[in-house]
Parts: C-alpha cells; sequence; structure tokens
C-alpha cells in the first residue's frame, strides 16, 4: 500500500499500501473516483468461538505441485484463486464520500479466514505521535471470479504487518492455499508473488529469494521487522498483502513492502515471514489481539573486531547498549553501556552486559534477543540469560513485560 509523502531517497515504501492507496481505480472497480482518496480502519473483535484456522488444508488447493522444477504456470493454475483483491472504505456514507485503499490476500482455511497486511485494512502507519490506529468502517473481498463480497476484520498486528479478515463461506466458494515453513527459507530458491498492483488482480511475478532473516524498518510501528524475506520478484503498489509462493506453491510471506527510490518495483522487496504471520493469526482468531513480550533493552551485535577493541572475552554476542528505566531487564540488573564511542564508523556503547545465550541457545546477534523474546515467549514469561560482565559469567532471571505499543528513547 502507498503512503503521501512516504518516499524520501531512498524510501520505505508500502507496496500494496492497503492503508491509503490513493488508486485510479474509478471507473474500472467502482471504489474510487478521479480524486482517489485515501483510506483509514477500525478494529472488530474475534467473535466468540471462531474455530482455528488450518495451518494446511487438505483437498487440491493444498498439496505440494508435483515435479522437480519451478513451474510458474502450474503453481499460477493451482494457487491463483486463493488470491484476492481487498477493497477497505474508511468513512461512511456515499462512494463520494470515503477514502478507499486496495491491496491483496488470500484464503487460508476452509473457514473463509483471509490474511493480508495490517495496514490494508487500517490507518496503521498513517497516524501521528501515539494515535492508535483505526480500521476501516468497511471492507470487501474479491475473489478471482470477480464476485465480491464483504469482510469481517478480526483484528491485526501492527508490529508485524498483519491484518486478518473472515468472510462468510457461505457468500462463496473459497480455495485456501496452504501455508508453508518460513524458517526453511533459502537465499537463490525461486519465488512468486500474486496480487493486484496497480489494481490489476490476480497478476503474477517471478523472481528468487535474495535474502533472508532482515531486519528492517517497519511502516506500521516503531519496532523493527525481524526476518523478512527479501525478493527481487517484482511487487507494485497492490500486492500488499498477498502471498509470496515457494516452488511447491506453499505460502512462505506476505509481501508487504518495497525499498524504492522511484516509488515502483526496483528488485528490492520484503515479505513478513509466514511463521510470525501465522503466530499473529493464531492468537487474532483466540484472543482478537496479539501480545508481544519484551524485555526492555537495545543491543547492538558484537563482531570479532568490536570485541577486540573494547576487551570483551568473547567474540560474538549481542552487546546491551541501554536499559529503559522499570523494564524487566532494569529489574532483573541488566546493565547498559557507557558513553558512546565511534569506531571504523560505527556507534557503540562498552562496557555494558554482553548476552551470550538466553534459555541456553546461543546468542551470536541483536537479532537473535528479538527472536528469542518476542516469538519463543509470552509476557509473564520467565527466561534466563547467560550474561558476560566484564570477566565475570551470570546467569540472569527476568520476568517479560508486554510490549509497548512505541519503543521508549534509549540512549547509553
Amino acid at each position: 500500500m502507498s503512503r503521501p509523502g512516504a518516499i524520501a531517497v531512498v524510501a520505505v515504501v508500502s507496496a500494496a499500501l492497503g492503508g491509503t492507496l490513493a488508486l485510479a481505480l474509478g471507473k474500472a472497480v467502482g471504489w474510487v473516483d478521479d480524486d482517489g482518496r485515501r483510506v483509514e480502519t477500525v478494529l472488530v473483535p474475534t467473535p466468540d468461538g471462531a474455530a482455528p484456522a488450518a495451518e494446511r488444508v487438505e483437498g487440491d488447493a493444498a498439496r505440494p505441485l508435483v515435479g522437480n522444477g519451478f513451474d510458474a504456470s502450474e503453481l499460477y493454475r493451482k494457487r491463483a484463486a486463493g488470491v484476492v483483491t481487498i477493497f477497505a472504505l474508511f468513512g461512511e456514507g456515499s462512494i463520494d464520500d470515503v477514502t478507499a485503499a486496495q491491496g491483496s490476500g488470500f484464503v487460508v482455511s476452509e473457514d473463509a479466514y483471509i490474511l493480508t497486511n495490517s495496514h490494508v485494512i487500517t490507518t496503521a502507519g498513517e497516524t501521528t505521535g501515539n494515535e492508535a490506529p483505526s480500521a476501516a468502517d468497511t471492507v470487501y473481498v474479491q475473489f478471482r471470479d470477480g464476485e465480491r463480497v464483504p469482510a469481517e476484520i478480526v483484528g491485526w498486528d501492527v508490529f508485524d504487518d498483519v491484518g486478518l479478515l473472515r468472510v462468510d463461506p457461505a457468500d462463496h466458494p473459497v480455495s485456501p492455499v496452504p501455508l508453508g515453513d518460513s524458517s526453511t527459507v533459502v537465499v537463490g530458491e525461486p519465488v512468486a508473488a500474486i496480487g493486484s498492483p496497480f489494481g490489476q488482480e490476480s497478476s503474477l511475478s517471478v523472481g528468487v529469494v535474495s535474502a533472508t532473516q532482515r531486519s528492517i524498518d517497519s511502516i506500521t510501528s516503531g519496532f523493527n521487522l525481524v526476518d523478512a524475506i527479501q525478493s527481487d520478484a517484482p511487487i507494485n503498489r497492490g500486492n500488499s498483502g498477498g502471498p509470496m509462493f515457494n516452488a511447491r506453491g506453499d505460502v512462505i510471506g506476505i509481501n508487504a513492502q518495497i525499498r524504492s527510490e522511484s516509488g515502483t518495483a526496483e528488485g528490492v522487496g520484503f515479505a513478513v515471514p509466514i511463521n510470525a504471520a501465522r503466530r499473529s493469526m493464531q492468537q487474532l482468531i483466540r484472543t482478537g489481539r496479539v501480545r508481544y513480550a519484551w524485555l526492555g533493552v537495545t543491543t547492538q551485535t558484537l563482531t570479532p573486531r568490536l570485541a577486540e577493541r573494547f576487551d570483551f572475552s568473547e567474540t560474538r554476542g549481542a552487546a546491551v547498549q541501554a536499559v529503559a528505566e522499570g523494564s524487566p531487564a532494569a529489574r532483573a540488573g541488566l546493565r547498559g553501556g557507557g558513553r558512546e564511542t565511534e569506531f571504523e564508523g560505527l556507534m557503540f556503547c562498552p562496557g555494558g552486559d554482553l548476552v551470550v545465550a538466553i534459555d541456553g541457545r546461543p546468542v551470536r546477534s541483536a537479532e537473535d534477543v528479538v527472536r528469542a523474546v518476542n516469538q519463543q515467549q509470552l509476557p509473564g514469561d520467565r527466561i534466563r540469560l547467560t550474561v558476560l560482565r566484564g570477566s565475570e559469567r551470570l546467569t540472569v532471571t527476568a520476568v517479560l513485560g508486554e510490549r509497548p505499543e512505541n519503543p521508549p528513547t534509549l540512549a547509553c
């Protein structure tokens, strides 16, 4: 989704612009006039007793594709029916009185749950200060055959930019697509994106995985998105919320962003890993909201050269730079670094604790701390951190809190 004024010299731009895409859909789809106005959104709680979405679905649509090669035409034939176009309307009254956004999504279960990006169906990324995002007043889902049905917003997760919709299966037959395992994605493997760039429904683009485990700026929150999948498959405005498939036809990510100087595809697109999206989806179905654990530190990846320069006894780990006041880390006694120092063009706060393991699992980077806390824990859980404090090796126990909507400003 695109956002006016979001492009700088190198801008992180919503690939589909679900929250405020001023698309010239007007006469073509009947939702936006020639002025192409923008969109805003609202949270709808999960209905009681909602059934969990299937992680894999039985039937032809969920079977891996046959063959050893990458057959884009066969993948499209098998999976395109499960990909939908989403129209989000912000405001009430006639079509002339509302703002509209358009993005993509995909059906994940026979119960007709549909995954997309939070910025497609809410104002996430458009609000300022501490203002919470709001959901679209009306959402429609259009299937490949052109039929359009109303959708309910189950909820959203701004931290991983995930949105969840549901339509009534009685309104239209659904063709769920299977969810894969994003932890097994490797650089160089072929991928395909299906979505509605610039309102062109059911468009296919192909490419390869350019990188994995990217930590990128989020367009919907102040926290970084960790483990994003980078691809050179062309992703444009309107692709946001659509699936990224592997060669087997399993969804490995949700197309979410492009990095661009022009505002259009330039071969650097990013997808939310499907494992993170699945976690968000399951919580949204269960409770209508997503909870993230929070430790309350900023860390810097320690490299051998940094370790040598600042006299660390280990060469790898996550060096604690600052600790938020009153945070779980502060209560556990973790220590941040001292005066910020420049070394080889990098700003570093030496003298703090070095986290080398969490619950016995090695920590080799700052991102490892985020993964251990956010992907494997919930607020209230206890974790054991193995830290080096000078030459002393300590075990510190922290009771995790809940991640705040906006990260606190921390400094050495």
